[in-house]
């Protein structure tokens, strides 16, 4: 089969996040989470360091640890808080949350070991077509179930595990453009 796409991706290699504390970062994603730290770099003329972690499938996420980085900016860079807590809005550019696939048949499971790990995490929320984009149980129009959760420096994270395929019909609404509003 051949791949007509301009560029033929085949995955994410890696999300870099800027954190402020290297060794807590590598506690919190290798400890509690249990990622593999599989690649670390030492930063030249003592700028920080580069680490990397397997998240699974060959993608990895990465964390830099700038020596006087800016402080972390809340509402702005990334979101105050996690969307059942909170504002989760943040400013254009930004990254607003990091998620992980997960099995759907796990995805209690996986809520209660960050619980017993000390993670304050949401309840697991079901995402659907309804207008409030949540609901209580999970039917059969549940497309995702998440579990949102913030790292020690207040990254948004997420596991999430897709219910069903997502088809034609999933896409349905028309792009917002703000061009010529005023």
């Amino acid at each position: 089969m051949t791949d007509n796409r301009p560029f033929a991706v085949s995955g994410v290699s890696h999300v870099a996040l800027v954190c402020s504390d290297m060794a807590r970062t590598v506690d919190f994603y290798s400890g509690v989470l249990g990622f593999p730290l599989v690649k670390t770099v030492e930063l030249p003329g003592g700028m920080g360091q580069h680490f990397f972690f397997d998240i699974g499938n060959g993608d990895t996420v990465a964390f830099f640890w700038f020596n006087g980085a800016p402080a972390a900016a809340p509402g702005v860079a990334a979101p105050v808080a996690r969307p059942d807590n909170g504002e989760s809005m943040s400013a254009i550019g930004s990254m607003n949350h990091l998620a992980f696939c997960v099995a759907p048949e796990r995805i209690e499971e996986y809520r209660a070991r960050l619980v017993e790990r000390g993670v304050e995490c949401s309840e697991v929320v079901n995402h659907d077509d309804s207008e409030a984009t949540v609901s209580v149980d999970n039917h059969p129009g549940v497309f995702v179930r998440s579990i949102y959760f913030q790292d020690p420096d207040g990254i948004l994270l997420e596991l999430a595990a897709w219910t069903r395929p997502l088809g034609p019909s999933d896409v349905r609404h028309r792009p917002v453009s703000v061009a010529g509003a005023g």
